[in-house]
């Protein structure tokens, strides 16, 4: 059966996007949000296809959020393909119906005078060590931040202090913006899937958060949108990531539930095949504090370098 070809509509204002929600909803009808930074691939499709199955009408967002990269990350090399994306959600069976792609969500007009002056500051800061974004240092005013406080120390934190604030402030503004029913995550980003589902715990959100599971390609690989970026060589001695995750979770559930031990095979699996380890970590599925042994549920959280791409990937272990 051919697939719809149901063309979205594009909004890129707030107001516009918020005047549609409402209307929607005063119709009774229920809306789910896939928020994404573009570049779609399949992970991101069954995102959408899990939306399509709880509520009556689906929006995804495209937005590269500058809030979340620091100064030395890759925010000007995130890969970007919006008539792409498009396409493929064209063909989402069912489809889609609004895609909200606004240009700039910290674009206060009647700041800007003062923000282009406070841009000597934002840089000042991180030359004093201070923690910026890429936001900050672009001088737009923005100072208002969501934290959550213990779920993002560790990790993806530890080596991306901005992250996570700048995460779960993007997905607070595109709640208060979208005004979803659901909201549908991947689990292959496991520790923003968790931080968003306290979040809206904490502060009482009246939204249903979704982790769907992780999504790979044929070899094995986590697909992400930064995948493009890596050669075949590359791709090839990435695999090493969800082999030795694999192999781990074998193991613990033959009985080897020594973290340490677990940790060492995947820690030596990758870097033999070339990769960099930024962590290695078997941390409970709902606290994401470290363990020593496997005593429940826990997931096993991995982020290694190969060549200038940094992928992360994980594999939940129920004993």
């Amino acid at each position: 059966m051919e697939a719809s070809k149901k063309e979205p509509l594009i909004i890129t204002d707030k107001e516009q996007m918020r005047k549609w929600s409402r209307t929607m909803r005063s119709q009774g009808k229920s809306i789910g949000l896939v928020p994404t930074m573009g570049y779609l691939h399949q992970g991101h499709i069954s995102l959408v296809e899990e939306a399509l199955k709880l509520t009556n009408l689906t929006v995804v967002s495209i937005y590269v959020n500058p809030g979340q990269f620091a100064p030395s990350e890759d925010l000007s090399t995130y890969p970007s393909d919006f008539h792409g994306d498009i396409s493929k959600l064209m063909y989402v069976p069912g489809g889609v119906d609004v895609v909200f792609h606004p240009h700039n969500l910290y674009d206060y007009e009647n700041d800007m005078k003062r923000n282009k002056n406070d841009m000597g500051a934002c840089k000042n800061l991180e030359g004093k060590g201070e923690v910026v974004s890429c936001l900050e240092e672009s001088g737009m005013g923005h100072e208002t931040w969501v934290r959550v406080e213990k779920l993002e120390n560790g990790l993806c934190g530890k080596s991306r202090p901005v992250f996570f604030r700048g995460v779960a402030t993007v997905v607070t503004k595109l709640f208060n913006i979208v005004e979803p029913d659901v909201a549908v995550f991947g689990k292959k980003d496991y520790q923003q899937w968790r931080i968003v589902q306290r979040m809206v715990r904490d502060l009482d959100f009246s939204i249903r958060i979704i982790g769907t599971e992780i999504l790979r390609d044929n070899d094995g690989l986590a697909m992400s949108s930064r995948n493009v970026h890596l050669s075949a060589k590359e791709r090839r001695k990435a695999l090493s990531i969800s082999r030795s995750l694999l192999g781990a979770k074998s193991s613990a559930e033959n009985g080897h539930i020594n973290c340490r031990e677990l940790r060492d095979s995947v820690i030596q699996a990758v870097s033999e095949a070339g990769g960099r380890i930024d962590y290695a970590e078997i941390v409970d599925q709902e606290s994401l504090q470290a363990v020593e042994e496997i005593s429940g549920p826990v997931v096993f959280c991995v982020a290694a370098w190969f060549g200038k791409v940094r992928l992360i990937d994980n594999i939940e272990i129920n004993l």
